[in-house]
């Protein structure tokens, strides 16, 4: 669904990403972990070109992203939902406008067409009672259930997760990595950046380890927490489950 190739993006002289290679088949959930500045949101917001790559292809269902009219960016933006670290709501607007903004600008859907597709959405995410709340008056941990809501309404068949947990209090980080589970368990493809070790382990099919700007290494949960094979991996997986 996703496949990243002989990705590099340099800021300057400062090579951030160098010949990344990374493969995401469709309802996999593949999670990315690292220290800071390993380079792995980079890597993310090249996916949809939110961060233009130096050179290498971005290829979501069969279509390289790199090619093609700047018409053709925003079609496949469409694709490609994005959840970030901070929620991004307008705060003079409800719950619901919030979610239905981007569908009917975007995707030209109709009032009532674009309510009833964030109503949906919103029950997923378990805040359907929440639609008229305008953001201030939600948790950290809503808000961000409403972006993902957002993001689920336009239909993508990739999301994106930088760091959805990390500006959360602890206790509100449960509800959102609940609805990620969810979205597995319903076949969502999945590119996760976070740092919640444990629901790898659970939830991921892969988990890739980066540093420096490469992958050090891939492979199933078990075998990256359980055996590394990379004395990087092991140093940062002893250092953050210590």
């Amino acid at each position: 669904m996703l496949e990243i190739v002989a990705l590099e993006k340099r800021f300057g002289s400062n090579t951030v990403l160098k010949n990344i290679d990374l493969k995401v088949a469709g309802g996999e959930l593949v999670f990315v972990i690292g220290p800071s500045g390993s380079g792995k949101s980079t890597m993310l917001r090249c996916c949809n070109r939110l961060e233009e790559p130096t050179s290498g292809d971005i290829i979501l269902d069969g279509r390289n992203i790199m090619s093609g009219t700047s018409r053709d960016l925003n079609r496949m933006r469409l694709q490609v939902g994005m959840v970030f670290q901070g929620f991004h709501l307008y705060p003079h607007m409800s719950v619901l406008k919030n979610v239905t903004l981007a569908q009917r600008k975007a995707l030209k859907r109709s009032k009532p067409d674009a309510d009833a597709r964030a109503m949906d959405m919103l029950e997923r995410v378990g805040l359907a009672h929440k639609a008229n709340a305008y953001p201030a008056e939600l948790s950290g941990g809503q808000q961000q259930r409403v972006a993902i809501a957002r993001a689920l309404a336009l239909d993508p068949k990739v999301m994106l997760f930088d760091e959805p947990t990390s500006a959360l209090d602890p206790e509100l980080v449960g509800s959102v990595l609940k609805v990620m589970k969810d979205l597995k368990s319903k076949g969502m493809t999945m590119l996760v950046v976070s740092h919640e070790m444990a629901f790898a382990r659970e939830t991921a099919d892969r988990v890739v380890f980066m540093d420096g700007g490469v992958v050090v290494e891939e492979g199933k949960p078990e075998e990256i927490f359980g055996a590394p094979k990379a004395e990087r991996t092991r140093t940062f997986l002893s250092r953050v489950s210590s």
